[in-house]
């Protein structure tokens, strides 16, 4: 989605809202923006630019990707094996041909790292592994006919395969998911040979080949169907959302609802994150999308460069929880846990948008700590004037959400039908601009026409690194399936002592750790194969009932977590790049911010009423809605330091308590001798208490003046 954000669209968008600027500041501007722009290249890896007729190469073959992928999902009837074969050999021709080997020169070879154009060898590498890829779809009768029994040229374009899945991954995603899947391959042999606690039994290099290439158990996998039959057409629609202006009307929207409110600037991009995040599954390109107005605008009503940068990370990073699209994930869980896609986003809602709640309230604090206002309004675009301008972008999203919520269509269809309302409206957009402004109609026609294939080349690209990413986790998916699976879970078992809670924390803080070098969704496939089972396993081993849904849950939330956890937290430097400030700081700010985000995952394995688990009624659901989110304020203010006046030390525990009281209603219900079934009757507690502290603090509310004084 950042081929949509031109160099000087934010001065160009202050400018028609008469917001001046230096020609200083319009400098930094614009040199942070290249740098985030950059940055979102290299979370995608480094793309080339070839010059010649070699340049519509890879568009071509992106174009007649996605055309594949609409046609499977209207009128091509393809088994499923064919549909993931071919979706991988797309994935892994682009990737040979549209990213270089090295990002710099190395040993003088300045051919491997060419950007300008394609060199032979990858040519050919890009052609072999693509032929490695469509294998089983080319020999398929005679390989169901040897399952398990593998002849040599089997093992020999398995075991390419593999290779060339591992090298594209490092190309596309960088060195980490090829480093842990390598170290899960070569564990698959030197199991026998390890400490008696990690022992494993091993495997053969038959058995090995035929499970990783010739079976569904491997890269093959259910993660890489999702990608080819689900995933991939939710980033074509977001991709033509991107390339017909819907991220910039996005923002505008928001600007024009809540800039001017106290720190309108920061709720304007939660609430335009929030929007965008229905659609990207990248918190950098969403930073790059978004962040471009509202860093800058942050910092024009007084926020200091750090906070105004860790609010568009915090919010950049949540827009993956949001449903119903919640990035790629969604649809993974959907099959990992058996459920309709509907139930995954029934499960996500309460803490999804708890958290975005908090966020707001966050921005709310930060904004009366500074002694904030808002953008005045003479300066902001009008509301309604803003919103039926591009209320052509709201029909294709509500035909999606009401395809999928209240129809409870198939996923791809949904979006295919989305996809061709957009389509629609991008071929006359374009010319009903240039009717109203009394220009010629035909070329707005031709333009329109190079934005939807622009689209559909810019939807292939963006999927490169999902479908590497959910191909090169197979292969750790496949090692478990090996047997790995007992043997985890005795190990998490011995490391935790039985411990429902340290078992959670160490989960956590492995998702944390090894989602700072992969994408989201390959940390969650990752993490929830090795460790969502062992949630479930362990804690009935101690009568402990943790529903799977929770337990994928739970890695989700930390896979998503990892992108503003310092040091390395990737949407920390894109947002500082914006901003101008320092990326530590910034990812320790953002962090600090998401910590309320941190809570849910453990507040929902044991009271399972926040997914919403076995609750069908609408007004309890609102309830626990409600109560989650004032909780979660709650939780922001005892972290933050301010609730609405500076928090005294004693009133920390006070706000903590009633946090535990909203958010674990049944905790407080066993520990005073209620029974279960009349447990809500306990939020009046913590409503009680956080009413107590409303009234400490209320006479040591600071005046606005003041304020604004001493910032």
């Amino acid at each position: 989605m950042i081929d949509a954000v031109p160099g000087n669209v934010g001065f160009s968008f202050w400018m028609e809202q008469g917001i001046k600027m230096s020609d200083h500041e319009i400098k930094d501007q614009d040199d942070g923006l290249e740098l985030a722009r950059r940055m979102a290249e290299e979370e995608e890896g480094i793309g080339r630019r070839p010059h010649g007729p070699v340049r519509w190469v890879i568009p071509s073959i992106c174009v007649v990707w996605s055309l594949f992928q609409l046609s499977i999902a209207s009128w091509l009837i393809m088994d499923t094996m064919f549909i993931r074969a071919i979706h991988l050999g797309f994935a892994l021709l682009v990737v040979f041909l549209n990213y270089p080997m090295f990002k710099r020169p190395l040993f003088g070879l300045k051919y491997l790292a060419a950007k300008d154009r394609i060199p032979i060898l990858d040519f050919a590498l890009a052609i072999v592994a693509c032929f490695a890829a469509l294998y089983i779809a080319l020999d398929f009768e005679s390989m169901t006919t040897r399952l398990g029994q593998p002849i040599t040229r089997d093992v020999v374009i398995g075991l390419a395969l593999v290779v060339f899945l591992l090298e594209a991954s490092r190309r596309v995603i960088g060195p980490a998911l090829p480093v842990i899947a390598g170290a899960f391959i070569v564990y698959s042999f030197a199991g026998p040979y390890m400490p008696d606690l990690i022992a494993f039994k091993g495997t053969s290099m038959n058995r090995f080949v035929g499970q990783m290439t010739m079976s569904t158990a491997g890269i093959y996998g259910i993660p890489l169907d999702v990608s080819a039959t689900i995933v991939f057409l939710f980033v074509l629609f977001g991709s033509m959302l991107d390339k017909a202006g819907a991220g910039q009307y996005f923002i505008r929207l928001a600007l024009s609802l809540l800039g001017g409110f106290k720190g309108g600037p920061a709720k304007a991009a939660v609430m335009g994150s929030g929007l965008t995040g229905l659609v990207s599954g990248s918190s950098i390109a969403n930073i790059v999308t978004t962040g471009t107005f509202t860093i800058p605008l942050m910092k024009k009503v007084g926020y200091p460069s750090t906070k105004a940068a860790a609010v568009e990370v915090a919010a950049s990073t949540d827009g993956q929880l949001a449903p119903p699209i919640m990035g790629a994930a969604a649809f993974i869980i959907a099959e990992y846990v058996n459920v309709p896609y509907v139930d995954v986003i029934k499960a996500a809602a309460v803490p999804a948008f708890a958290s975005y709640a908090a966020l707001f309230y966050i921005t709310h604090i930060e904004a009366s700590k500074l002694g904030l206002r808002g953008i005045p309004r003479k300066e902001l675009p009008h509301f309604f004037k803003t919103l039926f301008a591009g209320a052509h972008f709201l029909v294709p999203i509500a035909m999606l959400l009401w395809e999928l919520i209240v129809e409870r269509h198939s996923p791809e269809l949904a979006a295919f039908n989305a996809i061709w309302v957009m389509a629609i409206i991008m071929l006359f957009q374009r010319p009903v601009q240039a009717m109203s402004r009394k220009e010629p109609l035909g070329p707005a026609f031709k333009q329109s026409i190079v934005d939807i294939f622009g689209a559909l080349a810019g939807g292939a690209r963006n999927m490169v690194s999902v479908a590497l990413a959910t191909a090169a986790a197979g292969i750790i998916v496949g090692v478990v399936a090996l047997g790995l699976g007992q043997l985890i879970t005795a190990i998490i078992d011995t490391l935790s002592g039985g411990n429902i809670f340290l078992m959670l924390v160490i989960t956590a803080l492995a998702s944390l750790v090894i989602g700072m070098g992969l994408p989201t969704t390959a940390t969650y496939i990752v993490m929830a194969s090795l460790t969502a089972p062992a949630i479930v396993n362990i804690g009935a081993m101690n009568d402990f009932i943790v529903p799977l849904m929770a337990a994928h849950l739970f890695c989700f939330y930390f896979g998503i977590l990892a992108d503003d956890t310092p040091p390395v937290g990737l949407a920390a430097y894109a947002a500082a790049a914006i901003a101008k400030s320092p990326p530590i700081a910034t990812g320790i700010q953002g962090f600090m911010y998401d910590i309320r985000t941190a809570i849910l995952p453990f507040m929902f394995i044991f009271n399972t009423d926040l997914i919403l688990h076995n609750v069908d009624s609408w007004p309890q659901g609102i309830l626990i809605f409600l109560m989650a989110c004032v909780g979660n304020f709650a939780f922001a203010s005892a972290t933050q330091g301010w609730f609405v006046a500076r928090n005294k030390i004693w009133e920390l525990p006070l706000l903590l308590a009633v946090t535990m009281s909203l958010m674990r209603p049944d905790l407080i219900a066993s520990l005073m001798g209620i029974p279960h079934e009349q447990r809500y009757w306990t939020y009046l507690i913590g409503l009680g208490i956080y009413g107590l502290v409303y009234l400490m603090q209320r006479p040591r509310i600071p005046k606005v003046e003041t304020m604004a004084a001493a910032a």
